[in-house]
């Protein structure tokens, strides 16, 4: 029985990717404890699948998985979970930005009764205080009142699991930085610690800022409807339903106001129109991409159907 699984997604690294691997032969073997390493090539273009053919040809405990496109991280980790066979399971990225040697104070914590252990990058962004420090913990300090969780690193890939608890968790669109907060909603016991922060050496982030934001704030949705309306979706969008009625009212009353002043007639003001067809608009754009988030998860749960397809695995047996 394995007892702890790397999983570890790349999307053109092979400049990071023979030092991440020292990296990890320098710390794991120094763990007394058997171990496999999971590496996901998210569609790469470079030369990363090769470099890593070669430095683990001779290495049975790690393996590659190679994707036929980029498919994005929550699928990489995906198929990583899909793959891993340890007790323990560790997620990080491959950038180098995350601390191989901040592995064993994961699993000490484990070892604390803990079901997840969630790495904290306290100083990530010191140099950018107002354009990505603010806006991170703007974003962490929302998800910890939506979820009910409080972390103060969301995104932080750097992560300890008890295997079968991250088993457990289905994982869709790009939902794996809430990882932890759907542990914690099936009773997973959770610690945060902090861990070392190191400046990507090579290449640069795949994420811009906007692009992040987006992406996080319509999570962040997902979240919500999944953490108190998932079973009971009438109470969501009745609650949308009577904020619509309500501005509905409040347009009439303004139309009526004008009329009854002597201001304008129903028909001279076009204001009460643009305010139901952008509310109506928008209203229908929540409901449909809710909507469409139900069928998907119907859609692959009911049939099993996997997030990703594999091209290419290398001693994955």
């Amino acid at each position: 029985m394995t007892y702890l699984s790397i999983i570890i997604p790349f999307y053109n690294e092979e400049k990071n990717l023979p030092l991440l691997v020292k990296e990890l032969n320098r710390v794991l073997p120094s763990l007394g404890k058997s171990f496999e390493v999971i590496l996901v090539d998210d569609g790469s273009f470079d030369n990363g699948f090769e470099i890593l053919k070669q430095l683990v040809v001779d290495k049975d405990n790690w393996r590659i998985i190679r994707f036929r496109k980029n498919f994005g991280q929550t699928a990489a980790l995906a198929a990583g979970i899909d793959q891993a066979k340890g007790e323990v399971i560790i997620l990080m990225d491959a950038d180098l930005e995350n601390d191989p040697q901040d592995i064993p104070k994961l699993l000490n914590e484990l070892d604390q009764g803990y079901d997840v252990v969630s790495g904290w990058r306290k100083q990530r962004w010191a140099d950018k205080i107002l354009t990505r420090r603010l806006t991170s913990q703007m974003a962490n300090w929302l998800a910890s009142k939506i979820v009910g969780l409080k972390l103060h690193d969301y995104g932080c890939t750097l992560k300890a699991y008890q295997g079968e608890v991250i088993k457990n968790i289905n994982l869709y669109s790009e939902m794996h930085r809430f990882i932890p907060a759907l542990a914690f909603w099936q009773g997973a016991k959770i610690k945060e610690i902090k861990v070392n922060y190191r400046l990507r050496q090579f290449g640069q982030s795949k994420y811009g800022l906007i692009r992040r934001i987006v992406k996080v704030s319509l999570d962040l949705i997902v979240l919500k409807f999944l953490s108190g309306y998932a079973t009971k979706p009438i109470y969501f969008f009745g609650k949308i339903g009577l904020v619509s009625i309500i501005l509905g009212l409040l347009t009439f009353i303004w139309a009526t106001y004008y009329k009854l002043a002597g201001q304008k007639d129903y028909v001279e003001t076009p204001l009460p129109v643009v305010m139901v067809l952008f509310f109506v608009l928008a209203v229908l754009l929540i409901l449909i991409g809710l909507l469409a988030e139900m069928i998907m998860r119907t859609y692959h749960e009911s049939q099993d159907k996997k997030i990703y397809s594999i091209k290419e695995k290398i001693n994955c047996h």
